[in-house]
């Protein structure tokens, strides 16, 4: 049975200066249900953090972006002073991340160190400035409670030593506290330092909400819930008051940004609700998410993921022969990798890979190709773009609206359909991309 907890999270944007952080704080001080907090770095810091793992700058450059790093929690802290027990706790923190930040090299491990310490500093900030509200707060090591794999910056939580975790660090100051804690980061059995991938903030308070059995997550962003597509591309975008856990998987897996993709495992494992809301505007509302939900049929949003990469795979041997997509996907898990669309012909396979900017190390590794190569021709094409309309009981069909119709206006790399009712995806070139989702939203979402 849920807890009448909620889990809330805030996102760079929401704690990137003083002013955003006291926003946030006086959401907190408004509900009395938010016992935990997640905090993202302040926006800007994770781009600095990238920077110094991607191995690039030497010493100078080094010391200029831990500087950069500073700066930006310095401007914070040019309005709140840290009570003694924090600043001690802060101080210990930055010494941790000049010794590492420095180092001439890093291993996986260290990297994934490195990128913690966005989170870890805004934690200790937040904490002052919901204790100048007047809220009784902690702050609490998420390491001692996420508990992973050793799969370096892309680890895989733990759910079961999670929840024993939680029973044991987090679960006894949640009576009397609320608990202010770090989003994206984790800790293996060895007690090293992990990360879920960027983005992992969301997933890390869904994660915390099912090992605490919440009652809700509420995820805190810069708009006002999630949107039938991005608003900055069509100004007539609306936002969507209530969807399924299907549907918002969905959305988040291609392209909706406001939400890491993760987030809707661990909400829908224990029936877990999920919110949506902008932290410059909470009294605008914003998105459920639930298990049930009364959502028509047919196409609800379009999305659109850049950087995407189509990888096809061609023997001939492939012609009658079993075990060609096993040994393929085999080959794919050793690099961890994930794979989004899949389509086969009868001696080719053809394969999308995410390939976002700003990875510390990249999707496609050159070991894989080479391991790929030993067997199969590889054929690797770059700047595409993912485009997906997302809904429920979606058909290709004809009509007045005809999907087809409007599809036909467009050059369409690899298109995906009937695995999911919940989706129509394809890929196009990514200079179109815009156009694309542009038209689509047009003839098939917008009402005149």
């Amino acid at each position: 049975m849920n807890s009448q907890y909620v889990v809330a999270k805030f996102g760079g944007t929401s704690v990137a200066d003083y002013t955003a952080m006291h926003r946030c704080a006086q959401i907190i001080n408004d509900d009395p249900k938010v016992r935990v907090v997640v905090v993202s770095a302040s926006a800007g810091v994770t781009n600095h953090l990238v920077e110094l793992v991607q191995q690039k700058a030497d010493e100078a450059q080094r010391e200029l972006l831990v500087d950069a790093v500073m700066q930006i929690q310095q401007r914070i802290l040019d309005s709140v002073s840290l009570d003694a027990d924090l600043q001690c706790g802060f101080n210990e923190t930055y010494t941790e991340f000049k010794e590492i930040a420095l180092l001439p090299a890093l291993n996986k491990q260290q990297c994934d160190e490195v990128l913690s310490f966005g989170e870890r500093f805004s934690s200790f900030i937040f904490t002052q400035v919901l204790r100048n509200l007047g809220v009784s707060s902690v702050r609490l090591d998420i390491r001692d409670v996420l508990k992973t794999d050793s799969n370096f910056s892309k680890a895989t939580p733990d759910i079961t030593a999670t929840e024993v975790a939680a029973l044991e660090h987090l679960q006894p100051l949640l009576e009397d506290h609320v608990v202010v804690t770090q989003g994206f980061i984790g800790s293996d059995k060895y007690g090293q330092t992990t990360t879920l991938g960027r983005g992992g903030s969301d997933y890390s308070a869904a994660l915390i909400a099912e090992a605490i059995n919440a009652k809700s997550v509420h995820i805190w962003t810069d708009v006002v819930g999630i949107f039938s597509t991005d608003p900055r591309l069509c100004s007539k975008a609306k936002p969507i008051a209530r969807l399924s856990f299907d549907e918002a998987a969905e959305m988040a897996t291609f392209g909706a940004k406001v939400l890491h993709p993760a987030t809707i495992l661990p909400a829908s494992r224990k029936g877990i609700s999920v919110f949506v809301g902008s932290s410059k505007a909470p009294e605008q509302g914003g998105t459920w998410i639930e298990k049930e939900t009364q959502s028509q049929s047919g196409i609800r949003a379009v999305t659109q993921r850049k950087n995407q990469i189509l990888l096809t795979l061609k023997s001939p041997e492939m012609l009658l022969a079993s075990g060609f997509l096993a040994k393929i996907f085999t080959i794919l898990s050793s690099y961890n990798i994930s794979v989004d669309l899949v389509t086969t012909s009868e001696i080719s396979v053809a394969l999308t890979l995410d390939n976002a900017p700003n990875a510390s190390r990249p999707e496609l590794e050159q070991g894989c190709l080479d391991e790929l190569g030993e067997f199969c021709h590889v054929s690797v094409e770059n700047n595409l773009t993912l485009v997906a309309m997302i809904g429920s009981e979606i058909q290709l069909r004809g009509g007045d609206d005809c999907l087809v119709d409007v599809l036909s206006e467009f050059d369409i790399r690899l298109i995906c359909h009937g695995a999911s009712r919940h989706n129509l995806c394809f890929l196009v070139e990514q200079s179109s991309s815009d156009a694309v989702v542009q038209a689509i939203h047009q003839k098939l979402l917008e009402v005149a």
